[in-house]
């Protein structure tokens, strides 16, 4: 028989149980939730201060040059009038600016380029929107063609790793901005007569073309090196027990590896695609009067500046400060995928 201070003992425990429940509930550890490679690395990233300003500063660039006709619409000015010649006081009798600094003024406030008193500010805006928008537009097309030649030279290997790498090799022993330089007129002779002037689309696709033929190898290697290290791993061996073809191990399984080198190595290909382009514009092959273009304002800097060194002031400024920002932003994008490399 049960005694009564054993009941009055077990029911003061089982209330004692109940009150100490809730408290050992509370004091549980909270789960960890995981995070994905993509959340590491923004959050990596965030804490980068040089790589969030430079970001920023990228995207300024970028955000004005897609604005440029309203940019200009309210400054009031656009590239491709003549104000040198509706107002003959703003160049002396050699064409050049008649004001100090270049013409600069409250009404031109970069001033005005010789022979046709064009705005500066203007002609800028535009000229950097035509070299970043080609410049991206072939960085894109550069980073498929080289990413799709490295992933099927890498993963097929045999003849076909062979014969791509012949390919690439004899890509790269060509002299490049030479032979763009030679290049680009037979391109454009193909579409248009010797004597007819050439749309400014032709310029746009013929540089897209070249550029896309002349610089795709360094990437294309970079890939196909990765690829040949990957295709050994458990994963890919598994997709090919379990029947999957080819073209979805590369595209489900090999091609989310290689996002992170080929995003650091599209931040790096960009600006030497800008100044590709540019370069085209600067010996005469690339775009062409009255089209605005960065190239274009450094060609035409490189003969006055002993006479009017403004000229070459704004458009030097915005290039130097826009890549340099993008290195920076490369280097901070590298370092957040591979905190390894940290600078």
């Amino acid at each position: 028989m049960t005694s009564p201070i054993e009941i009055e003992g077990a029911e003061t425990s089982s209330a004692l149980d109940k009150d100490s429940a809730p408290q050992a509930d509370a004091k549980e550890p909270k789960k960890l939730e995981g995070r994905s490679p993509g959340q590491l690395m923004w959050r990596r990233f965030k804490r980068d201060k040089t790589g969030v300003v430079s970001a920023f500063i990228v995207l300024f660039f970028f955000l004005i040059a897609a604005l440029a006709p309203l940019i200009s619409k309210v400054y009031g000015k656009d590239p491709y009038t003549f104000y040198g010649q509706d107002d003959p006081t703003l160049l002396n009798e050699f064409n050049l600016p008649a004001g100090p600094n270049g013409g600069i003024s409250p009404e031109h406030w970069f001033g005005i380029d010789p022979n046709y008193g064009r705005d500066v500010f203007s002609y800028l805006l535009y000229g950097m929107r035509t070299s970043l928008y080609t410049a991206l537009l072939a960085t894109i097309g550069i980073v498929i063609v080289g990413v799709l030649i490295g992933l099927v030279s890498g993963y097929f290997g045999g003849k076909i790793d062979y014969w791509l790498g012949r390919l690439t090799d004899f890509m790269l022993a060509l002299p490049s901005q030479l032979f763009m330089v030679a290049v680009m007129p037979v391109v454009v002779t193909v579409f248009v007569a010797p004597d007819e002037e050439t749309p400014v689309y032709i310029r746009f696709l013929a540089i897209l073309g070249v550029m896309w033929l002349l610089t795709w190898m360094s990437l294309s290697r970079l890939v196909r090196a990765v690829t040949l290290s990957l295709r050994e791993r458990e994963f890919v061996e598994a997709a090919k027990v379990a029947g999957a073809s080819p073209w979805r191990i590369i595209r489900k399984e090999l091609l989310p590896n290689l996002i992170t080198p080929i995003i650091v190595q599209g931040t790096y290909l960009l600006p030497s695609t800008i100044l590709s382009v540019a370069f085209l514009s600067f010996v005469g092959v690339g775009y062409q009067d009255p089209t605005p273009d960065w190239g274009l304002m450094f060609a035409t800097g490189a003969n006055i500046y002993e006479q009017d060194p403004t000229y070459m002031f704004f458009p030097g400024v915005a290039m130097v400060v826009f890549f340099v920002a993008f290195n920076l932003l490369g280097d901070s994008v590298r370092d957040a995928f591979d905190p390894k490399t940290g600078r």
